[in-house]
């Protein structure tokens, strides 16, 4: 039997911990992130987490690595603010082949990498909001609290996908040349905010 936590032995034996999902909750209540384990070399079935955490740690080596959540929050968040920057350089340049003639096809390919960089900063403000189970009421970003900008995100982008479908490519570009960019720069005050919230609560 043998736990190794972050390159350290764990004392199972002295802390009387005798599974697998025993010591994932020692691990929670130290306020780590599991983000990688190993049983006997090999990564277990997530799926099947309830057996899992009932697999005995007598006859197993268990390795875990963890990650302190805020730590792991800022680093998210810092390449969100990278990729944000990233999607309207992208933006700006399909605006701009919108308003060529016969430029609507490269717009789209530049628009494609708009949309998953978009949908991915929106994913990670709530999936760090939610980790570190902030209120998106309570975090205020200008007047209106991250809830509702991260609505107002989401809308602004049913719109844009909208006025791709009917290939309104006037309505589109401005979308993408005035509201896009007022929303994507509520969008960066919102990563601003959860950084702020973290970074409070060290």
């Amino acid at each position: 039997m043998s736990v190794t936590v972050d390159h350290e032995r764990l004392d199972v034996e002295g802390l009387g911990l005798r599974t697998v999902g025993q010591v994932l909750s020692h691990l929670q209540r130290d306020h780590r992130l599991v983000v990688n384990l190993l049983i006997d070399g090999e990564e277990p079935d997530l799926d099947r987490l309830c057996e899992v955490k009932q697999i005995p740690l007598s006859a197993h080596t268990v390795y875990i690595e963890t990650a302190e959540p805020r730590e792991m929050a800022l680093e998210v968040l810092a390449a969100v603010e990278v990729q944000l920057g990233e999607a309207d350089r992208l933006k700006g340049e399909a605006v701009e082949m919108l308003q060529r003639d016969g430029g609507a096809t490269k717009a789209m390919e530049r628009l494609s990498g708009c949309f998953t960089t978009w949908n991915h900063a929106q994913e990670a403000v709530a999936k760090t909001a939610q980790l570190l189970r902030l209120d998106l009421e309570e975090v205020r970003v200008s007047e209106a609290s991250l809830a509702e900008v991260m609505d107002e995100f989401g809308g602004q982008l049913r719109q844009v996908r909208d006025a791709l479908e009917a290939r309104d490519f006037v309505t589109l570009g401005d979308i993408l040349s005035y509201e896009m960019t007022q929303t994507t720069s509520q969008l960066r005050a919102a990563v601003s905010a959860v950084r702020d919230t973290v970074c409070a609560r060290a």
